[in-house]
């Protein structure tokens, strides 16, 4: 292999790793399966991808084409060298709008081919729900459909000519006619004439095998269209012109409920005579929440067009009345179609657990029977099923006959795979007795290809054999795949992961306490992926920053799973590879709530670093940042913030500190309130509140570094007629006496004075038995607290997610702890919930910034936009993360990831806001990042709402309920 990688560093101009890192990357796609590669090249142009070819071929080593790896078959897996083309031929060469086609590279991400058209009101018409991040050529390779498919049909139908390098090194350029045609492909063809006429069935979504019908001379002799589908085993495509279709002006979106699945499978078919663009279904069994959905057991998304909003309304409403429908709504706004199509795009993730909790996994995604007989189909999948002993929850394309289905296989057992290979074949008996295709978009891979047998029979196998010898004689390209398969049930990827649960931490309750479980979350749809964070969404910071693979929650999880097999990585926990990966995740913990399976890499990562330095020094921002509420409460204790202040306000001596304490040099550090928020609060009069009671939290940041923030919270919460009080700060020896509140005078007297503390700090620099101490003396001096009703209101969004979040899970043996994580409340939760009759101050300003990734993530925002509403502070708040993450922006090596996560979406809409609008960022972080990269001043909301009732605009409370 080293003369392998030595020879491809010389003939290629790209990028060639044959590191663990790089291959540890690309061992898995988003299928069941796993193959190791010897090395992983990033192609620049053609002519390398002929070099790479060249020298593969000398040393008999296979190679794989690979675009997002999305595929969930495993076809974008290899033995041999993987081509991944998404780093550099990637782009959109030209685009034509008069002829409505587009030159593409096979790396370029289909989003901005739609991008690209858009302006000229085209599109490209097949439209997976991965169109964020699959890849033009992993669509051509699988013959990828999507939810319009019955507009636009698919791939295929959507390929003029592909540019392809066969695995020999001969440039063909395909298309009608025979172009492109290597050698011995006609006469193959027109030897087996008939069997092309007779052997292939007629149905929409036909993707399994090779499409060798489309060479028949009454359908144009079309090389490229045959070649679509092939999944990478025929040659290597660098070039492709594709059609494009005019997108309607206006859309509409019938929303059909109907009782059962049953009835919503039967009634499909019968709507494509009104020329929808989009027939799709889904099963409650799917769905997290309907709340947004009409009446019904299961659901029709039935999308239309129009040169107008009323003429695509009218063609929905004539749909409506068409079927026989439980309930219906029919949506123009274009926003609500967006949320509504989330629901279903997110399905693909959503489905690989169960409602339970429990794992399904991919292996039969998408079987596909003639619409018509589909309503029968589902019922007898159901009952096989059943019969299995097995579970699932179909939905997908119903207007075309094709169901995904993610279904709860146990692949960790030699008795669970057993009945999975059981399950496969007689299914695959079920699909061809219908008429069907064993794949309708995905492709057949591994997980299908086996079985093709059964539904074409072993003379057109054979013949796929031969066309295979046609263009690849040395079985060069992607071998295993779609002829002399590999079994369909070997080199699973779960066969190589510990069967003893791995000696962790967190207590992982969504997994069973097993952190090899949860690294098994991640299955490789690869939302992460996405390089701009679409509406409120956070996920992934750092990877749209860098652009590579090990920077997204995918990349990193795939790391994970190496490091458990240890056949890559060797070194477990103490992997460099591993831990360089997690060096760039901000812990936004954006995954928790993008991701559809909810991977929660900011957990990993903690989990990570707590073994990676166990027993061993740590970097110095992990002393520095890390124990960061210890350094400042000494400095409150001696009172030197101002002498640290006039200290680091020297530039040497800044400088200096900043290198001891592993900070980055661009960096100013924060200045030190000259009056923590506690010592305000002893020095100040006594509250008027007299509803009810409400414990504010002095978070580190609060205490020590903008207690202004905590001030304003104070005047707000008393404003709403609520009673302030802190936590204790005596930690009492021994039990309670008498009633339970009364203390022993012995006990008063042997008490430990604390402060209660999140442990955030600790957390997020994976110094976990530290965090436990310091939580176990946190619950230990809110015990009084936990024995009334009183809420914890934590101003800052990083310190409340961590306890509710990270609190539990890290002291999972401790009740305490989810008594605690319970009552945490963010500033407006406590004022929606425990002042409901009081109305801010009506403040009529617009409001720009950006909603904390942890707030995002883990409290949720709702409270938060209708507190916004009542004060009348109009505009939405951006997604994505600041980028300074707490310590992630301050760490050295940062500062440039930080920024640029910063210029994504934040800094950009704080200088396009009018020079009126209030500038909102409840996180220390984000106001920081705001005030170093931008000059602006970021406030926290309630620092807006004490304003607004300082100047006398008051809003009045109503009704308010007694005792409040």
């Amino acid at each position: 292999m080293s003369d392998l990688e030595a020879e491809l560093r010389k003939a290629v101009r790209g990028d060639v790793g044959f590191d663990v890192t790089s291959r540890a990357l690309v061992t898995m796609d988003a299928s069941n399966y796993r193959r190791v590669p010897v090395g992983v090249v990033a192609p620049r142009d053609a002519g390398d991808v002929a070099a790479v070819l060249e020298v593969c071929r000398a040393h008999g080593v296979p190679v794989v084409a690979r675009g997002g790896g999305t595929s969930i078959a495993g076809q974008a897996t290899g033995t041999g060298v993987v081509l991944d083309f998404t780093r550099y031929m990637n782009r959109l060469v030209a685009l034509d709008a008069g002829a409505r086609t587009a030159v593409v590279q096979p790396g370029l991400v289909l989003d901005r081919l739609q991008e690209a058209a858009a302006p000229h009101g085209l599109r490209f018409g097949p439209d997976p729900s991965t169109h964020s991040r699959c890849t033009l050529g992993g669509m051509i390779g699988n013959n990828s459909c999507g939810s319009h498919s019955v507009a636009w049909g698919t791939t295929a139908d959507n390929v003029r000519e592909l540019d392809v390098l066969t695995a020999r090194g001969e440039r063909l350029r395909l298309g009608q006619g025979w172009a492109g045609a290597p050698d011995g492909l006609r006469a193959l063809a027109e030897g087996e004439l008939a069997r092309l006429r007779t052997g292939f069935p007629e149905l929409p979504r036909r993707i399994s095998g090779y499409a060798l019908d489309a060479l028949l001379p009454e359908r144009g002799a079309d090389v490229a269209r045959s070649f679509c589908g092939s999944e990478g085993t025929l040659g290597v495509l660098t070039e492709a012109v594709v059609s494009l279709v005019e997108a309607p002006r206006a859309r509409a979106l019938a929303v059909l409920g109907y009782a059962d699945e049953g009835a919503a499978a039967e009634s499909a078919a019968g709507l494509l005579p009104y020329g929808p663009l989009t027939v799709e279904g889904m099963a409650a069994d799917l769905v997290r929440s309907a709340a947004e959905l009409p009446r019904g057991g299961a659901w029709l998304f039935v999308e239309t067009g129009g040169e107008s909003a009323g003429e695509a309304r009218a063609r929905a409403e004539t749909i409506v009345r068409a079927a026989d429908v439980v309930d219906a709504r029919v949506v123009t706004d274009g926003a609500e179609q967006r949320a509504l199509w989330r629901i279903r795009e997110d399905a693909s993730g959503t489905a690989t657990r169960m409602p339970d909790g429990t794992e399904a996994w991919p292996g039969w995604e998408d079987c596909a029977v003639p619409p018509a007989r589909l309503g029968a189909y589902l019922r007898d999948f159901r009952a096989l099923l059943t019969a299995h002993g097995l579970r699932g929850a179909p939905y997908g394309h119903f207007g075309d006959g094709c169901i995904h289905v993610r279904i709860d296989f146990d692949l960790l057992t030699e008795a669970g795979v057993g009945r999975f290979r059981r399950f496969s074949e007689e299914l695959a008996d079920l699909v061809v007795a219908y008429g069907g295709s064993l794949s309708g978009e995905h492709g057949d891979g591994q997980a299908r290809a086996e079985l093709l047998p059964r539904m074409y029979g072993d003379e057109t196998v054979a013949l796929f054999e031969r066309a295979k010898a046609v263009w690849d004689p040395d079985d060069l390209l992607n071998p295993g795949m779609l002829v002399r398969p590999a079994p369909l049930d070997s080199g699973l990827r779960f066969a190589v992961l510990p069967r003893e649960p791995v000696d962790v931490a967190f207590g992982y309750p969504g997994d069973g306490g097993d952190f090899t479980a949860a690294v098994r979350r991640c299955v490789g749809v690869a939302k992460c992926r996405t390089t701009t964070a679409s509406g409120p969404a956070v996920m992934c910071p750092s990877y749209r920053a860098t652009g590579e693979e090990r920077h997204s929650t995918r990349g990193r999880a795939r790391l994970l799973h190496e490091m458990l097999a240890g056949e890559v990585i060797t070194d477990g926990w103490r992997s460099e590879e591993v831990r360089e990966a997690l060096d760039l995740c901000l812990s936004c913990k954006g995954c928790r709530s993008d991701c559809p399976v909810e991977v929660d890499m900011a957990t990993y990562k903690a989990e990570f670093l707590h073994h990676h330095y166990a027993g061993r020094r740590r970097p110095a921002a992990h002393y520095s940042m890390g124990r960061l509420p210890v350094w400042l409460r000494w400095v409150s204790r001696t009172r030197t913030a101002p002498l640290v202040n006039a200290l680091v306000g020297v530039k040497p001596l800044a400088w200096v500190a900043k290198r001891v304490g592993g900070i980055a040099v661009e960096r100013d550090i924060p200045r030190l309130a000259g009056e923590t928020f506690s010592r305000w609060w002893r020095g100040r009069e006594s509250g008027d509140g007299s509803g009810g009671l409400v414990v504010l939290w002095p978070d580190t940041f609060t205490e020590h570094l903008s207690p202004s923030v905590g001030r304003a919270a104070v005047r707000v919460l008393e404003a709403a007629g609520l009673r302030v009080a802190l936590p204790p700060t005596l930690r009492m020896r021994g039990r309670p006496v008498g009633d339970g509140r009364s203390r022993s005078a012995a006990a008063l007297l042997t008490a430990r004075r604390g402060r209660v503390c999140c442990g955030l700090t600790y957390v997020s620099t994976g110094q976990l038995d530290h965090a436990r101490v310091v939580l176990r003396r946190t619950l230990d001096l809110m015990e009084p607290v936990l024995e009334t009703d009183a809420p914890v209101v934590v101003l800052e969004p990083s310190c409340a997610a961590a306890l509710r979040g990270d609190l539990p899970e890290l002291l999972h043996d401790d009740p305490r702890a989810a008594r605690l994580a319970a009552r945490v409340l963010t500033f407006a939760e406590t004022l929606e919930r425990h002042a409901p009759g009081w109305r801010p101050p009506r403040l009529d300003r617009p409001a720009v910034g950006q909603t904390h990734c942890h707030q995002h993530a883990v409290l949720g925002d709702t409270a938060d936009r209708g507190l916004r509403e009542a004060a009348g502070l109009d505009g939405e708040l951006t997604g994505g993360c600041c980028g300074l993450a707490g310590n992630f922006g301050f760490e050295d090596g940062h500062f440039e990831v930080s920024a640029t996560c910063a210029e994504e979406q934040l800094l950009p809409s704080v200088r396009a806001a009018d020079p009126s609008a209030v500038v909102l960022a409840d996180g220390f972080s984000c106001r920081t990042q705001l005030e170093q990269l931008a000059g602006v001043r970021g406030r926290h909301l309630a620092e807006v709402l004490a304003e607004g009732l300082d100047e006398g605009l008051e809003g009045q409370p109503e009704d308010r309920p007694e005792g409040r």
